[in-house]
């Protein structure tokens, strides 16, 4: 993250030419404030800026996105997303990316309607960096867990269409991490061990209630979050599972009191390797 310097937002007109005092003021610390006032056409589209639709949702061709999973340790979160976009009945991208990391010690997973997902995604981190350089210190935890519920509540009107956007959030304060979970009116509730959204959570969080467990590593976690998205992606058509052949893996992240990274791909493809052929010897067949 860009560091905080102080005055960035405070020169006089005359320092910087060319740019409009609005650019030059500290007037709000949200950024989604400041584009609303003064570019309104970089934010999202919202309700008034999409006449005369009815029902969206598949008719339109959207592309959704499925499963995320978040799985706690002890001094941390692991996140964890498949990578396929459908649209209605048709396989729309087999390797978006549906995890992202929020900035230094947080991470944000998309379920929904992709392309308004990720530019909601782009969005909140712009929010938090700019939070940070007005006020000179970022946002807490539950500030941060808040200003996405604002965002997510201010989609409602396309929700209620059928271009959804439900997110998960998992965080890093005070020696522990946290789960924050969404519904589509902006409801945010916190969940204590392991957490999950999208069309295949309801298989994905079954596998997680018996897998986890007390005393796990970050090593386990990540291991119990890609067997979880196998489940879901057995049973529930939205969610892809991994693909070996194309080297398609598991968007994963982990959040601990290092900060917020993504998983690389090479360790991706041992954790699945593993789990594979530990589901084949257990079927005695093809897994």
């Amino acid at each position: 993250m860009t560091a905080y310097r102080p005055g960035i937002a405070t020169g006089a007109p005359s320092d910087r030419p060319g740019l409009p005092a609005a650019y030059l003021s500290a007037t709000t610390s949200s950024f989604t404030a400041f584009l609303g006032a003064h570019a309104p056409e970089l934010l999202p589209p919202t309700l008034t800026e999409v006449p005369g639709v009815g029902d969206l949702g598949a008719s339109h061709g959207a592309a959704h996105g499925t499963t995320i999973v978040a799985v706690a340790f002890p001094g941390g979160v692991v996140m964890a997303g498949d990578r396929r976009a459908t649209a209605g009945h048709l396989i729309a991208n087999r390797a978006i990316d549906k995890v992202f990391v929020a900035d230094e010690n947080s991470l944000v997973g998309i379920a929904g309607v992709a392309g308004i997902a990720t530019e909601l995604v782009a969005l909140y981190q712009m929010e938090l960096e700019h939070y940070e350089k007005i006020e000179g210190a970022p946002l807490s935890l539950e500030g941060r867990a808040n200003r996405l519920r604002t965002m997510i509540r201010g989609n409602l009107g396309l929700a209620l269409r059928g271009l959804p956007v439900v997110p998960l959030f998992a965080g890093y304060a005070q020696g522990r991490g946290r789960i924050f979970c969404y519904d589509v009116a902006g409801g945010c509730y916190e969940e204590r061990d392991h957490a999950g959204v999208g069309s295949g959570s309801l298989f994905a969080r079954g596998a997680l209630k018996k897998l986890w467990r007390p005393g796990l590593d970050a090593d386990g976690a990540l291991r119990i979050a890609v067997e979880a998205l196998y489940d879901a992606a057995d049973d529930d058509t939205g969610t892809g599972g991994p693909d070996l052949a194309r080297r398609i893996y598991p968007t994963c992240g982990i959040v601990d009191a290092d900060g917020a990274r993504l998983v690389g791909d090479d360790t991706l493809a041992q954790v699945v390797a593993a789990l594979v052929d530990r589901r084949r010897a257990q079927s005695g067949a093809g897994g």
